[in-house]
């Protein structure tokens, strides 16, 4: 049996189920799916979950509940945007715009999903928070997998091969 525990450079294969701890609703879970591959210490995970899985051994389960801060960050006012309406003209040909649906736009720095909040027949007010924005968050962890990062996924900050990232 190993005895290598969850730290920096590590390569983690976890099990996972995400909840609402007031209402226990399922958000994410890795449940009948494959195993969450990542490199611990290289901002593939919010804050809090890599930090509660610290020193965890292969087999091991965690449960622990995440501050806003420590999951997704508060929520921002500035993060909602009323863009003209006419600008998505090209889109309500293919597709009826509704509240809560997510799109994507492509930004100076990359693409940066939104949610539509409101809509008017002028404006459609945009939400770039994360969806999970302002919440407390749950998760129920077993780390399944632990191995040392090889030198290129290391070069590169994230992993390679099953689970991970393929070139």
């Amino acid at each position: 049996m190993s005895d290598l525990t969850v730290g920096k450079n590590m390569v983690a294969s976890v099990h996972y189920t995400g909840t609402m701890p007031e209402t226990g609703e399922v958000f994410d879970s890795s449940e009948g799916k494959e195993p969450l591959t990542f490199m611990i210490g290289h901002g593939q995970m919010i804050p809090g979950f890599e930090t509660n899985i610290e020193g965890a051994k292969i087999g091991e389960k965690r449960t622990f509940t995440l501050t806003a801060e420590e999951a997704y960050g508060p929520r921002e006012e500035a993060a909602l945007m009323k863009i003209p309406r006419s600008e998505f003209a090209q889109l309500e040909e293919e597709a009826k715009l509704e509240i809560g649906m997510t799109l994507v736009a492509q930004m100076e720095q990359g693409p940066a999903p939104f949610n539509i909040t409101e809509l008017t027949d002028d404006e459609v007010t945009a939400d770039f928070n994360h969806k999970l924005a302002g919440e407390a968050l749950t998760f129920a962890v077993e780390i399944i997998e632990l191995r040392d990062a090889s030198v290129e996924e290391l070069s590169h900050g994230h992993v390679h091969g099953p689970g991970g990232h393929h070139h």
